[in-house]
């Protein structure tokens, strides 16, 4: 496991509705620089909803998020933008634009307001090393719109990357991508988490989540268990919740999800 530093992100007694309808209740978890932590839990069990509010892009009901002991909303937005970066899910347009210059407004926030402070060498480096990272560089100067969805999946992820954040939050990382590329991104993430950052994950391939430092399990809005990959505990929350269609086995050193017929 990663050596964790520390808390960089921390949500207390989060809770947050859509309309009248609670998505999720009273989540209590840390996150810690120098780890990834994947969270995981069946469809509509308040994931994406705990990494839009943990990102500041959502009011919770009650509770409160902060990053570096402050209030996640209470940053400016342009340093907030260089502490903190997202992936949303499936909600980027497929701009006209070359996969260079997607990549490269990942470093916005370095460059001052609408870019104005210029293009350095380290922007430069920054860019080239997240294309490098998602195996994107050898279409760096083809068009995003022209590009399949799990080439156009590592272009966003890239630009993720490139903002050089102390916080990764990934909204399903992993969607469209092949297995080789799940490999890739599973050693890129956990090498962002030994650079110390902390690097937050949803994901619905349960394998690539038990490659994670810690696993985050939620179910009906709630936190149903939290612990290292290695956690038996863990392993029983993620059967139950997926109504024991899986089943944690360890395989050649390494915890997997069998699907049981």
């Amino acid at each position: 496991m990663s050596g964790a530093t520390s808390v960089r992100l921390r949500a207390q007694g989060l809770s947050a509705r859509h309309g009248a309808v609670e998505v999720l209740s009273g989540i209590d978890l840390s996150f810690h620089g120098g780890q990834w932590l994947a969270v995981v839990g069946p469809n509509g069990a308040g994931k994406s909803t705990l990494l839009h509010c943990l990102a500041g892009l959502m009011a919770p009901s009650s509770g409160q998020v902060t990053l570096d002991g402050q209030a996640v909303t209470a940053w400016p937005a342009q340093v907030r933008a260089r502490r903190l970066s997202w992936l949303a899910q499936n909600s980027h347009e497929d701009a006209p634009m070359s996969v260079q210059d997607t990549v490269a407004l990942g470093r916005l926030p370095h460059q001052g307001w609408m870019g104005l402070g210029g293009v350095t060498d380290a922007d430069r480096q920054a860019v080239d090393q997240a294309l490098l990272d998602t195996d994107t560089s050898a279409f760096r100067f083809r068009r995003l719109d022209a590009l399949s969805g799990g080439e156009r999946q590592r272009v966003w992820l890239a630009r993720a990357l490139a903002v050089q954040a102390s916080v990764l939050l990934l909204d399903e990382p992993g969607a469209h991508l092949d297995a080789p590329h799940q490999r890739l991104l599973a050693r890129v993430l956990r090498r962002e988490a030994s650079q110390g950052r902390a690097v937050v994950s949803v994901v619905h391939e349960l394998s690539l989540a038990l490659a994670a430092d810690r696993v985050a399990v939620l179910n009906q809005g709630a936190l149903v268990a939290v612990g290292s990959r290695d956690d038996t505990q863990v392993h029983r929350a993620l059967e139950q919740v997926f109504d024991h269609a899986i089943e944690i086995v360890r395989v050649h050193d390494r915890w997997v999800a069998v699907p049981q017929v």
